[in-house]
C-alpha cells in the first residue's frame, strides 16, 4: 500500500490521482501503516461514513484515551488540543448541537448577503492592484488577502492586526497533516496559544464595548431552547476555526483552480466567454482538485466497508480528493467541465461537519474569479509553481503569473 499511497513523496503530492484510482481499483477499505489508518477511496463509501453517526470527530464524549487503546497527547501540545477540541470541527452532539446552533444565529445567510458589497469591493481593488503591478504571484496578491480580510472583517479584528493572522493560520493547521514532526507542533503550540490570548482581550474589549461583528454576536448569541451560551474558551475556538476553515480552503481552490484554467485553455476561454457559467465553474474547480484532500474519522462503535471489518477505536481517513474523481459518481471524472452540473463533490463536507462557512466561501470565490476574468483577460503562467509540502491540505506555494 506504501507504494501506491505515499503522502509525504513530492510527486505524490503534484498528482495523487492516478494513486487514488489504483485504489478504488483495488478494494473500498485499505489498512495503511505508517499513519494506522484506514483508506477509504470510494464516493459512496466517503459519503456515507461522513453523515453515519457511528464514527466521530472525537471519541473524548464517549471514552477516555486509555478506554478507546489511545495514548493521551503529550503534556506541552496542550495549549493546541484545548483550543482544537473545543471547536465545533472537533466536537460531537450535545456540544457540537449546541455550538452548532449558537454559532448559526450569528452566521445567518443576511450576514453574508451583508457581506457581498464587501467582498466585491476588496476582491475589485486586489485584481485591480494586481493588474496594475503587470502580474505577480497570484497566491499572495489576491487568493490570500481577500479571504483573510473578509473573515477579519466579520470578527471585527483591526486592519493594523490582520497580518498576524495568516501566519497563525497557517502553523496551527500544520498539525492537520499526517504524522506531523515536533517542529510542527512547537509552533502550532506557539500560534495556539498567541492566538488564544489574541482573542481574549478582543473578546474582552467587545463585552464592554459590543459591535456588529461576529465576535460581539457571539458574546451576545442565546439559545431560546435550553439557555445555553457559549463559554469563553468555545467561542475563542469558534473564531479560530472560522478564521482557519474560513480561508485556508479559500485561498487554496483560488490558486488550485487557476491553476487548473491555466492548464485547461479550452475551459477558460468558454468561462471567459460566458461569464454565467461561474457558479458551476467555481463547484467543478472544488472538485477537480480539492484542498481538502483527507479528512479523519474515529471508528466509534465496529462498522464494515466492503466487507471489511473495521473494529471501535480504529481511525479512517476519508479520500476527498479520490471520492471527487470517482467514476462511479461522476462522468468523465479525470476531465474538467466548467458546465457540469450534476457534481456531488465532497470538498465541503457532509452530515452534522457540512461546512458552515460554504455560502461565504462561494461569494468570495465567484467574486474573485470573476474579477479576475474581468480585469486580467490575456493572464498566463509565467512558470510551472510548486507545491507544497502538506497532503492533508494540498496547496502551491505561490502561482506567478504574467498579463
Amino acid at each position: 500500500m506504501a507504494e501506491t499511497f505515499d503522502p509525504w513523496s513530492p510527486s505524490f503530492v503534484t498528482d495523487p490521482y492516478p494513486a487514488y484510482a489504483e485504489l478504488r481499483a483495488r478494494g473500498r477499505a485499505h489498512w495503511y501503516g505508517p499513519t494506522r489508518q484506514w483508506l477509504i477511496p470510494h464516493h459512496a463509501d466517503v459519503s456515507a461514513l461522513l453523515r453515519d453517526r457511528r464514527l466521530g470527530r472525537t471519541y473524548l464524549h464517549r471514552f477516555t484515551h486509555e478506554e478507546f487503546g489511545r495514548t493521551p497527547p503529550p503534556p506541552g501540545h496542550e495549549p493546541f488540543h484545548v483550543l482544537n477540541d473545543h471547536g465545533l470541527l472537533d466536537l460531537e452532539a450535545p456540544d457540537h448541537t449546541r455550538i452548532r446552533r449558537l454559532v448559526s444565529k450569528a452566521f445567518t445567510p443576511r450576514t453574508v448577503e451583508r457581506l457581498a458589497p464587501t467582498v466585491r469591493r476588496l476582491a475589485g481593488e486586489l485584481v485591480g492592484a494586481f493588474v496594475a503591478e503587470g502580474g505577480g504571484d497570484l497566491l499572495s496578491a489576491v487568493a490570500e488577502p481577500l479571504p483573510v480580510a473578509v473573515i477579519a472583517e466579520m470578527l471585527g479584528i483591526p486592519a493594523s492586526d490582520r497580518a498576524l493572522l495568516r501566519p497563525w493560520s497557517a502553523d496551527i493547521c500544520g498539525m492537520y497533516e499526517l504524522n506531523p514532526p515536533e517542529e510542527t507542533a512547537r509552533r502550532a503550540v506557539r500560534a495556539s496559544a498567541e492566538f488564544s490570548a489574541y482573542l481574549r482581550e478582543l473578546i474582552a474589549v467587545r463585552r464592554k464595548d459590543p459591535g456588529h461583528d461576529l465576535v460581539s454576536a457571539l458574546i451576545a448569541a442565546h439559545d431560546d431552547e435550553d439557555g445555553g451560551r457559549l463559554g469563553e474558551q468555545e467561542m475563542i475556538s469558534t473564531c479560530v476555526l472560522l478564521l482557519n476553515a474560513g480561508h485556508e480552503a479559500t485561498v487554496n481552490t483560488t490558486a488550485n483552480g487557476w491553476r487548473t484554467l491555466l492548464r485547461h485553455p479550452a475551459q477558460l476561454e468558454a468561462l471567459r466567454a460566458d461569464h454565467g457559467l461561474l457558479s458551476t465553474a467555481v463547484e467543478e474547480l472544488m472538485r477537480y482538485d480539492t484542498p481538502l484532500q483527507l479528512f479523519e474519522r474515529w471508528v466509534l462503535d465496529d462498522i464494515e466497508v466492503g466487507g471489511v471489518p473495521i473494529p471501535r477505536g480504529s481511525e479512517v481517513a476519508l479520500l476527498f480528493g479520490s471520492a471527487n474523481r470517482d467514476p462511479a459518481a461522476f462522468d468523465h471524472p479525470d476531465e474538467i467541465d466548467l458546465g457540469r452540473t450534476d457534481n456531488p463533490h465532497v470538498s465541503l463536507g457532509a452530515g452534522i461537519h457540512y461546512c458552515l462557512g460554504a455560502p461565504l466561501a462561494r461569494l468570495e470565490l465567484a467574486a474573485s474569479f470573476g474579477e479576475l476574468l474581468r480585469g486580467a483577460p490575456d493572464m498566463r503562467l509565467a512558470e510551472e509553481p510548486r507545491w507544497k509540502p502538506g497532503f492533508v491540505i494540498r496547496g502551491l506555494r505561490e502561482l506567478r503569473v504574467e498579463l
